[in-house]
């Protein structure tokens, strides 16, 4: 499989005295494997500047000295740097080439990327001038603005090219293309770095060299629930939140097992209808049911109408995170895209890897209710704006933070297909949705007389005049929720309220 470069560097720490080996001529940092001492070299000389805090626990299958395949050339993975911004913490990897060239592997959305060092080819613009999902040309090319946060180093591991102060804030900048290449533009060196992206998948990079307990699916850790002290059972190395089975609290993971653990109680669960853990196959993959929360939607021209909707976040090995989305529309299968797409001046029209989709429905959205564990650190009541673009099957999705942009695409899915992917034939009539058209009844051959239209106005009216006073009572109530309440005319395709791309 992969190769290794021809001359290594290898000197001992400063800190301990075990040697420390350097595998490119490019890389000026690396942190002791024993002492954890931060070493920096200048020729053949190595300095100790200091002690490197611990990484935390990511249970990523990825490991130092992995090695894989891309674009036809072989690397070995020799380094990790750990952030942590308001959005979450996330993981790159140094990817180290047999000529010495360097890449980094990327936690992007519940997926990967790989990036390369890029030139601007003229002095990049200040974090403040590049405001969210806006327009600017980097090296004549366009892109959005993704995101722009603050963010900071909180460990590091191996050897690494670059090596930001520990623990101190700096900005960090996504820009996305129509043809789904990210741009990263790291303000924590002067000049600022950037890099060049795309999105690949672990299968495609022909990995050996992996965590064995990290890569099987249901291999779990386990904690007591800060809250009722219950056990919790962790499955997915990557998880930010998760919730507690016996009380419902929601639970930051972000400080890592063994951290202080932050959580929220959640009154009034939901139940969805798709148990957690459920595996079923859709569209000819194998995905499990890991996470479930319901959201609520607001009309933009009358914030008193409310609707609301279910996100299944279902989890493949190979593919990743995608979404099943639940609403009274019909249901639909999202995963979060990589690129941006191009949208026309009045928001009409979106277009995305050479496909175009119109605008159906803008609103506000809340999440009001979490279950299971997720790959962004998910908080009950976050916000954020909605838009909703189709063509035909096709669903494009954006979701609108302060400090971020986030895109899904998907399709449309019978609800027939999903309670068969799920064993839940029994109750398909449940899962029925809007998509499904109306119901044309037999004829009987007999008329329908005046009394039989009255009774039917007058029963309409009544159920009418009851949902009414059931909706008043939710918002008084305060619960913001339903599971049985009805929809407006807004839809939603959902799955774009993955957070942060990292």
């Amino acid at each position: 499989m992969a190769t290794t470069p021809q001359r290594t560097y290898v000197a001992p720490c400063p800190g301990c005295g075990a040697p420390v080996e350097f595998r490119s001529a490019q890389s000026a940092f690396a942190v002791c494997s024993y002492c954890r001492s931060t070493v920096v070299r200048d020729g053949e000389t190595l300095s100790r500047i200091g002690k490197m805090a611990e990484v935390f626990e990511d249970f990523s299958p990825l490991q130092l000295m992995a090695r894989g395949r891309w674009q036809g050339r072989d690397f070995t993975l020799v380094g990790r740097l750990q952030y942590r911004g308001a959005s979450g913490a996330w993981t790159e990897w140094h990817a180290l080439f047999a000529d010495g060239s360097s890449a980094w592997l990327a936690e992007d959305n519940g997926a990967y990327v790989m990036a390369v060092p890029a030139s601007a080819g003229r002095p990049l613009p200040q974090p403040q001038q590049l405001r969210l999902d806006a327009t600017t040309a980097i090296d004549g090319h366009p892109y959005k603005v993704s995101s722009n946060e603050q963010v900071a180093l909180v460990s590091a591991q191996g050897e690494l090219p670059k090596l930001p102060p520990l623990d101190q804030p700096f900005a960090m900048v996504e820009l996305r293309s129509a043809d789904n290449e990210v741009l990263a533009i790291d303000y924590g060196s002067t000049p600022p770095a950037l890099s060049r992206g795309r999105p690949v998948a672990l299968e495609e990079l022909l990995l050996t060299g992996l965590r064995e307990d990290g890569g099987k699916a249901l291999q779990g850790r386990s904690f007591a629930c800060p809250n009722c002290g219950a056990t919790v059972e962790v499955q997915f190395g990557n998880s930010k939140s998760i919730t507690c089975r016996a009380c419902n609290t929601l639970i930051d993971l972000q400080q890592g097992v063994g951290g202080e653990l932050a959580h929220a109680l959640q009154d009034e669960p939901v139940q969805p209808l798709i148990p957690l853990g459920s595996v079923g196959q859709l569209q000819g993959v194998q995905w499990q049911v890991v996470g479930y929360q319901h959201r609520l939607g607001t009309e933009p021209d009358d914030p008193d109408e409310h609707f609301g909707w279910d996100e299944y976040l279902l989890y493949n090995a190979k593919r990743g995170f995608t979404f099943l989305v639940d609403s009274t529309e019909g249901w639909s299968l999202v995963k979060p895209a990589t690129g941006a797409p191009t949208v026309s001046s009045g928001r009409k029209q979106a277009t995305y890897l050479g496909t175009t989709y119109d605008l159906k429905y803008s609103y506000k959205a809340q999440t009001t209710y979490v279950a299971g564990e997720f790959y962004w650190p998910v908080v009950r009541g976050q916000t954020s704006l909605n838009r909703d673009y189709a063509k035909g099957q096709g669903l494009l999705a954006m979701e609108e933070t302060p400090t971020e942009v986030t895109w899904s695409v998907g399709s449309q899915v019978a609800a027939d297909a999903v309670a068969k992917a799920f064993g839940l034939e029994a109750k398909k009539d449940l899962l029925q949705r809007g998509d499904s058209g109306p119901t044309t009844p037999k004829s009987s051959g007999t008329g329908c007389g005046c009394a039989t239209i009255v009774l039917v106005i007058l029963v309409i009216l009544i159920l009418l005049a009851l949902l009414k006073a059931c909706e008043d009572d939710d918002r008084n109530s305060g619960s913001g929720y339903s599971t049985s309440s009805p929809r407006s005319s807004t839809g939603t395709w959902g799955g774009g309220g993955g957070g942060s791309h990292k």
